[in-house]
């Protein structure tokens, strides 16, 4: 559907653009399952076509409005989806209050009134019945971190205890039935982690112990956290520079474009000779910027491969998927368990793993760089021969 993929590049280009990193939950990667999940209840359900159109447009937008901040965003998230639905006239009133309502009612303090208030509220939740929970819940533990909200271990652990058995609940009868077992499992899981913190933290009651244990805790997470939020950030820097770059590659295409098919074709008249040469000008100037967009965007794949002397020698860094993609997965998992037996083999591969993107990154915001000068330079200098080959001909 049309409007569907329209919504899929707005809120995408939104998200990738604007939303802050310290966002490492709410971003992109959570209403990508929200979309899908909501998919999946809703073809279950046997929704209409409005409510089925309706249903995908709030699951796109409805955190939209962590942009501007946490509070209240739902309906800074109704105000996206408004830009966006001006410029839709396919988007019927009908249709457009009802995604409106339908993003107001992922407010967690509400209780959903119908069946598509309870699709949406399921699909927000559905990472709870997901098998990679933990991953997602520490997202959300780093996000409200960055926010200033810090907890223990075990308090953690025993909130998403009682957040998934006491104030949660699926509504649709597809989650009921597909969902809720998963989610008993992982709270299972849970509940397991807690018993074993709390034995672990029994067993370390000796205040020298305790505080060394702490020390060394809080060192480690440091050093952890570190690590994944350059390495998001570097992420981050590198899409957004993909993305500059093929705002170029639009722009500049479209120029040749407009140019081959409007432009040239009336330089063949004698009257418009004059313009040859500006219109040559601008042309090579954008067939410049394409390819330096170009280079900046495209990729370099290594040669795959390492020896075991390579991996015993502590040289080769398996967190590069350039170095084992030619591998067989005997080999990748040797190696990958050696790496996780030596904990300074693991520290330096992060280390290289980060310097190198910082390289990647270097050379992509350079060649960017140098993409716009051109560009910018392309259009003065091109302008200015356009003024001249008027002034000369009149």
């Amino acid at each position: 559907m049309e409007t569907i993929e329209k919504a899929e590049t707005f809120v995408t280009s939104l998200l990738k653009d604007k939303l802050s990193v310290r966002y490492c939950y709410h971003n992109l990667e959570h209403t990508l399952r929200v979309v899908k999940a909501s998919d999946e209840i809703a073809s279950a359900e046997g929704l209409s076509g409005d409510e089925q159109l309706a249903m995908q447009l709030a699951a796109w937008f409805h955190d939209t409005g962590y942009i501007t901040g946490a509070e209240n965003h739902e309906k800074q998230s109704v105000a996206y989806f408004k830009e966006f639905a001006e410029q839709e006239p396919e988007i019927s009133p009908e249709v457009a209050a009802l995604v409106e309502n339908l993003i107001l009612a992922t407010e967690y303090s509400k209780k959903p009134k119908n069946k598509l208030e309870n699709i949406i509220r399921d699909a927000d939740t559905a990472h709870f019945a997901a098998e990679e929970f933990l991953m997602i819940s520490d997202n959300l533990r780093k996000e409200w971190e960055n926010e200033g909200k810090t907890f223990k271990d075990l308090d953690w652990l025993e909130g998403n205890v009682s957040l998934l058995t006491e104030k949660h609940q699926y509504y649709s009868d597809y989650a009921k039935k597909n969902w809720q077992k998963q989610k008993d499992s992982n709270i299972e899981m849970l509940r397991t982690k807690v018993d074993d913190l709390k034995k672990h933290e029994e067993a370390t009651e000796n205040a020298e112990d305790k505080e060394a244990l702490k020390k060394k805790l809080k060192r480690v997470r440091g050093v952890e956290t570190m690590f994944k939020t350059t390495s998001e950030s570097h992420t981050q820097l590198s899409q957004i520079a993909d993305s500059k770059a093929n705002i170029l590659l639009s722009v500049n295409a479209i120029i040749i474009s407009i140019s081959l098919s409007t432009l040239i074709p009336k330089l063949y008249t004698e009257k418009n000779q004059h313009l040859m040469i500006p219109t040559f000008i601008l042309l090579t100037f954008s067939v410049v910027v394409i390819i330096f967009a170009i280079l900046s965007t495209r990729p370099k794949i290594s040669s795959g491969s390492f020896t075991r002397e390579g991996i015993q020698k502590r040289e080769v860094n398996l967190l590069f998927f350039g170095n084992f993609h030619q591998m067989p997965y005997e080999e990748y998992e040797w190696a990958m368990n050696e790496l996780m037996k030596d904990p300074d083999y693991l520290y330096n591969s992060m280390v290289k793993d980060l310097y190198y993107l910082g390289l990647v990154l270097k050379r992509k915001y350079t060649l960017l760089r140098v993409t716009y000068n051109i560009f910018m330079v392309g259009i003065v200098v091109s302008s200015v021969a356009f003024v001249l080959a008027f002034l000369m001909n009149r």
